[in-house]
């Protein structure tokens, strides 16, 4: 089941990492680039603030035999060398001495007090400088973030849109309808833009977003056996077009609650087509259980009338209403089936359609939906459904929960609907 719909889900997961992947790997080569560049330009700088701190300290005065015997002069050297340096500071200066050797004395150093002198005359940064200065180092990024932005990247609005693209195709392809479309979308990008992502969990990330949006779509049902409980006799009235296998899904749903000692009958209030009444008393006759019916012709509404009060006069606990399939555009079918909730007032009111129409049992469910508002719906041939999003696109267009899925011709051929297993069965 579904098999179609989880290979292509498989393909576009795929084909978006690699789009993704491509796209961030252009952007970091531009950002690489620039950040080389800025790197090469600090390591200037540092050696030139390395040169200029070296000038600015004076030439220590060699070692020698003479010099280690004149210590008094090398103190007074070392004193005029201090002052000098706090001169400095106040754009003042005095000659640096140096030892000649030769003359055995120390004399102006006339080439290096130029070079101080000249170091003093610079303007010292303002406080304002300082602080803007200390401002763009601390916004430049530290080497852990420059790592993380390596092996990581946020997908943009405009990446978003591009890439998932193909998305919106393949679910509208699967029978997904286009406002349910819009909502996984919506859901997917508030997960992943600006999101920081690391390319080795970029295919698991789109995957959980795409599987968290599908999961706030679909409503999770009760459980029916726990739920006819409540009130005695539960009566409940099954509707859908023509073809669905209604009455099969009525007679399966019967067999169900049989099965889990609930007692139950059967009320033939689709009068309209032909045979319909001799369909369900072959199930009733099978199922050993009573079937309420009338003439062809007869009030639907009156048949199922009789088959409550039936039911609450033999103790039954359940009743099972059939009704005439009826086209969601004929409007006087629709007005006759309102007519049978006034007269019946049904505990639950359940849309049987087919998983493999797509659009049109949206459509229906809708519409249905509207004029009695159904309580959920039980979608038949779901064995044969390889796409999958109609189940998505009613759950989604009603507000209301998938009860059972049909997948096959026998009783027993009812599945609970399970959220968690169904979107497993997708891929996920």
């Amino acid at each position: 089941m579904f098999k179609f719909f989880k290979d292509k889900l498989k393909s576009w997961l795929g084909k978006s990492k690699e789009e993704i992947e491509e796209k961030a790997s252009e952007s970091k080569r531009t950002g690489l680039a620039s950040e080389e560049e800025e790197v090469e330009e600090a390591k200037k700088e540092e050696k030139i603030e390395e040169i200029k701190k070296v000038e600015k300290k004076p030439k220590k005065v060699e070692k020698s035999s003479l010099l280690e015997k004149e210590t008094s002069e090398r103190k007074e050297v070392e004193k005029e060398l201090k002052e000098l340096e706090k001169r400095i500071e106040e754009k003042e200066s005095k000659p640096v001495m140096k030892y000649n050797i030769a003359l055995e004395k120390f004399e102006p150093d006339i080439e290096k007090t130029k070079e101080i002198i000249e170091i003093g005359k610079r303007t010292a940064p303002t406080i304002k400088e300082i602080e803007e200065e200390k401002e763009k180092e601390e916004k430049k990024p530290g080497i852990f973030q420059r790592l993380k932005e390596r092996f990581s990247y946020k997908l943009s609005e405009e990446d978003f849109e591009e890439i998932f693209n193909s998305l919106e195709m393949l679910l509208l392809e699967n029978n997904v309808a286009l406002e349910a479309v819009e909502a996984i979308k919506k859901q997917i990008k508030i997960e992943l833009i600006s999101k920081e992502i690391k390319k080795q969990n970029l295919e698991q990330e789109i995957k959980t977003a795409l599987k968290k949006a599908i999961e706030n779509l679909l409503i999770e049902p009760d459980d029916l056996i726990e739920t006819v409980k409540l009130k005695k006799p539960f009566i409940i009235v099954f509707f859908g077009i023509n073809g669905v296998g209604k009455t099969t899904v009525i007679a399966k749903i019967a067999h169900l609650l049989l099965k889990n000692k609930i007692s139950c009958v059967l009320a033939a209030s689709d009068t309209f087509r032909a045979a319909s009444i001799e369909q369900l008393q072959f199930h009733a006759n099978k199922l050993k259980i009573k079937l309420i019916k009338h003439d062809y012709g007869a009030d639907p509404a009156a048949v199922a009338f009789d088959a409550i009060k039936h039911a609450k006069a033999q103790g039954i606990e359940v009743v099972l209403i059939d009704t005439a399939g009826r086209m969601h555009t004929k409007e006087n079918l629709l007005s006759e089936m309102e007519k049978i909730c006034r007269v019946t007032k049904p505990d639950l009111k359940i849309f049987v359609a087919e998983s493999i129409a797509g659009n049109d049992a949206v459509q229906q469910a809708k519409h249905f939906n509207e004029i009695i508002g159904i309580d959920g719906s039980i979608l038949t041939k779901a064995d044969v459904d390889e796409k999958g999003g109609t189940a998505i696109s009613i759950s989604y267009a009603t507000q209301k929960p998938i009860f059972y899925l049909g997948t096959g011709q026998n009783y027993e051929d009812l599945k609970p609907f399970d959220k968690e297993e169904f979107i497993k069965e997708l891929g996920f």
